[in-house]
């Protein structure tokens, strides 16, 4: 499982690049926090660790600290807040803020998606590296 969900991590997060290349910023953020979400599901399968059924598994991720090497522990604080922060995003960045009506092209520009992709490609590479498939 661990290395499924790995190997669809990394596909998301290729998605994620292309969206941003082609200017597709709100398909970007949402693809990154989905390859974010995959690779921390990732590590945590390969612990053998049991999450919630949610998007945001931070608090999964604090539990087993003591269990992840010294670079991943100290990204965890930046992990924990950017898995939440992507979680509340994950609906708007593919319907947008519909109450508003503020579609997701004109909520999520080239600058906030370049900061998500950026921070979500180090997450990525840091758990692989962590799982070493």
């Amino acid at each position: 499982m661990a290395r499924d969900y790995a190997s669809r991590a990394e596909w998301c997060l290729s998605e994620a690049e292309t969206a941003f290349d082609k200017g597709n910023y709100p398909i970007c953020v949402r693809r990154a926090q989905e390859a974010l979400e995959l690779a921390t599901k990732a590590v945590l399968r390969y612990l053998a660790v049991e999450y919630p059924r949610e998007h945001d598994v931070g608090e999964a991720l604090q539990a087993v600290e003591d269990k992840l090497p010294n670079y991943l522990r100290e990204m965890l604080p930046e992990m924990r807040k950017l898995l939440t922060e992507l979680a509340s995003m994950r609906g708007p960045a593919f319907y947008g803020y519909e109450r508003e009506l503020i579609p997701a092209g004109r909520a999520f520009g080239r600058d906030r998606a370049m900061e998500v992709l950026n921070k979500v490609q180090k997450t990525v590479k840091a758990c692989m590296r962590f799982l070493e498939f």
